[in-house]
């Protein structure tokens, strides 16, 4: 069976504006951070000053790009990214000490937490219209 098939059309473009807005979410969030780092603050001190300041962001980019067709909880946006807050936290700490570069470190635990980050928005924070 394809994937295609599998996915239902209608989830794999969801899915492809998904990654399209995360894409610029990651930029303006790992620049946001990369900067911060620049500037010489601490990796940790980034990373919660660019998470402030990209869930405020990404909460327009997804409600009006790929969850457009949906209802969104504002209070389940932010237990969402409250969550995707401890996982990337824990994911930094774990590769801060795996890899030699803050910026790689970083990088890399934003990777992981948005396989977590599209499902706890898809299923929690922007149900169908009409059914929250």
């Amino acid at each position: 069976m394809r994937l295609i098939e599998r996915l239902g059309l209608a989830r794999l473009k969801q899915l492809i504006r998904f990654y399209q807005a995360a894409a610029i979410n990651t930029a303006f969030g790992f620049g946001i951070y990369a900067l911060m780092i620049h500037l010489g603050l601490n990796l940790y001190v980034s990373q919660i000053i660019a998470q402030i300041l990209g869930v405020t962001f990404n909460y327009f980019t997804y409600s009006r790009h790929v969850f457009r067709d949906r209802d969104a909880s504002k209070r389940a946006f932010i237990l969402a990214y409250a969550s995707n807050y401890l996982v990337n936290l824990t994911m930094l700490a774990v590769f801060d000490r795996l890899v030699r570069s803050d910026y790689l470190a970083g990088l890399l635990a934003t990777i992981v937490a948005s396989i977590l980050n599209y499902l706890l928005l898809k299923s929690l924070v922007f149900q169908r219209a009409g059914t929250s």
